[in-house]
């Protein structure tokens, strides 16, 4: 991983500061212990070899070696701890920010983005990073604290030794940073080639009706195992470049332990230097290459959790698509004030033209609009901007004069419900379906809105009524049946504003009718928003207003850029306002 996405995840984690420096003085200290521990064995050693020492004589440093050995124990064993805390504590804060992302600064996804793909880092990419919170970075710590210490004390005992050990770290070093380079590709490919099969894993579970409709379920089996058989053999060549990087790094600190001993060796039989201090210098050898050998091997370990931090940090870049006010204002009442988009524009990356060019709309309180027009014109957009999923590019629109811009999106969804095409019913009961906006409402109040958006007929035929498991692994509804549990949460809510997307397409006739007057029933002293294709329904709606699609993709502009406003229309029939064209 680059320098640069190791500096950002550092200051990603600030909530684990503390732990890394309790780690930090932890190494530091460990540093001391081990040459201290290493220096009194060897004085003990030489008393007992060379003077003759009994144990008796020996008791003071006997304990004192006793004492450090339980000190290093107790210091590894923090340090340990220290390094969990961390990663604990950095893990819960980069899901929490994920999470904040794509469920509040940023809801739904953008156009070049794969949901398996963000699955994949949001689960397995940030797990991944429990290695290197709670693996490499103490190692790394310990890596710089121990050889540093140990250099220092063996300089004093024996130049020679001294200057071995300080050419073969940086031979050591640079061995691990071109494994490390290699590695770092060898698995950033790993985790692409991951991250596509968990995306078209993703896309084959959900299009299997279709997929077996035009007989195609054999051939995405066929691409499945081809991605499969591709991350095996990239797997394959990860664990072999680490098992070639242990044998490397072992192979360094064994030369360079042996030159070592050599070296010790030949000063001993010539005298120039002491028995203990060349057995304290042999102990020490191992020491300073253990902590080395140990940072190759986490960083292995923690390379899958590195290969997703580029996406990670990208998506926790990109700017949100709402904006949050330091200092909200108190949201207004749809109920009571207009609801107005003046010169509202909203451009899409990757999009030639804007996906909704200069809008001037406006929704009186209490009264039921209907926008309609072809697919493309923007009318989900102009939904998404009522609800506060997303800021307007241009413009601005407002409730009451107060730009919505200026309230908590928090607050001002508290007013609103959302009644989509495509319905999500979460695996649980259909009283906690119902209840998705109000997890805490009385059982009478659920029994009420279910009521009153018709669903008497299917809690007739169901053997436990509300508490009837559905979603994934329950209980399988109708489109229209799912449509009357996303009107069901509208009354639950007892919203100011409804926005209602295509809520009969896809529906039989009959249904259709059924939920239309669910719909008209839950706009009574409501402000709605139905955006339609079915001119039927429309027609229900006290107003209607028809949007276009932009002059690049039909020759003909949107009544709105052409300067009409919802109150320049003229009244066509019952009550029915058009931008341009009578409806």
């Amino acid at each position: 991983m680059s320098e640069r996405y190791d500096r950002r995840l550092l200051r990603e984690s600030a909530a684990a500061r503390p732990h890394f420096a309790a780690a930090a003085v932890l190494g530091a200290v460990t540093a001391v212990v081990t040459v201290a521990q290493a220096a009194v064995l060897a004085h003990v050693i030489a008393r007992a070899a060379f003077h003759h020492g009994s144990l008796g004589s020996l008791t003071r440093e006997l304990i004192v070696l006793a004492v450090l050995f339980a000190v290093k124990a107790l210091l590894a064993g923090g340090f340990e701890l220290s390094g969990k805390l961390a990663a604990f504590r950095v893990l819960d804060e980069l899901r929490g920010r994920l999470a904040r992302r794509f469920l509040i600064e940023r809801p739904g996804l953008q156009r070049s983005e794969r949901t398996g793909e963000l699955a994949a880092v949001a689960v397995q990419g940030v797990d991944g990073l429990e290695d290197y919170f709670s693996g490499y970075l103490p190692s790394f710590v310990m890596a710089t604290c121990v050889p540093i210490a140990i250099l220092i004390w063996v300089l004093r005992l024996d130049l020679a030794t001294a200057i071995i050990l300080a050419v073969t770290i940086p031979i050591l070093v640079v061995f691990m940073i071109l494994i490390g380079l290699s590695a770092e590709s060898i698995t950033r490919k790993r985790w692409q080639t991951l991250s596509l099969l968990s995306s078209h894993f993703l896309d084959v579970v959900r299009g299997l009706e279709t997929l077996r409709a035009f007989r195609r379920e054999r051939a995405q089996a066929s691409i499945l195992a081809d991605v499969g058989e591709r991350y095996r053999r990239r797997t394959m060549g990860t664990l072999r470049l680490a098992f070639t990087s242990a044998l490397v790094l072992e192979a360094c600190a064994m030369i360079g332990t042996a030159l070592v001993a050599a070296t010790i060796g030949v000063q001993l039989t010539t005298g120039h230097l002491q028995f203990e201090n060349g057995l304290c210098v042999l102990l020490l050898t191992p020491e300073l290459y253990s902590p080395l050998r140990q940072v190759g091997a986490q960083f292995h370990a923690s390379a899958d959790g590195l290969a997703a931090v580029a996406k990670m940090l990208d998506v926790l870049d990109q700017p949100g698509a709402i904006s949050e006010p330091d200092e909200p204002l108190p949201a207004p009442d749809p109920r009571e004030h207009e609801l107005c988009f003046e010169g509202v524009s909203v451009t899409y990356p990757g999009r030639a033209g804007p996906g909704l060019p200069a809008l001037d709309l406006e929704l009186e309180p209490g009264r039921l609009l209907a926008l309609i027009g072809p697919s493309g014109a923007g009318k989900s957009t102009v939904a998404r901007l009522a609800l506060r999923l997303q800021d307007p590019t241009e413009g601005a629109v407002s409730c009451g004069g107060v730009d919505l811009r200026r309230l908590s999106p928090e607050a001002w969804r508290r007013r609103t419900a959302w009644v989509p095409q495509k319905v999500k019913l979460f695996a649980g009961t259909l009283a906690d379906n119902i209840a998705l906006a109000e997890p805490q409402a009385q059982r009478q109040r659920v029994q009420w809105a279910a009521r009153a958006a018709g669903l008497e007929p299917l809690l007739a035929g169901l053997p436990q009524g509300l508490d009837t498991v559905v979603g994934d692994g329950g209980r399988r509804l109708s489109g229209g049946e799912a449509q009357r549990v996303a009107l069901a949460r509208a009354f639950l809510s007892d919203p100011s504003l409804v926005v209602l997307d295509e809520p009969t397409a896809n529906l039989d006739r009959a249904t259709g009718d059924a939920v239309a007057e669910s719909i008209i029933e839950l706009a009574k002293g409501r402000t709605m928003l139905l955006i339609t294709h079915d001119r039927r329904l429309a027609e229900r709606a006290e107003r209607i207003v028809e949007l276009k699609l932009p002059e690049a993709e039909t020759g003909v502009g949107t009544e709105a850029a052409a300067g009409a406003g919802v109150g320049a229309g003229a009244d066509a029939g019952a009550g029915t306002a058009a931008l341009g064209v009578s409806a």
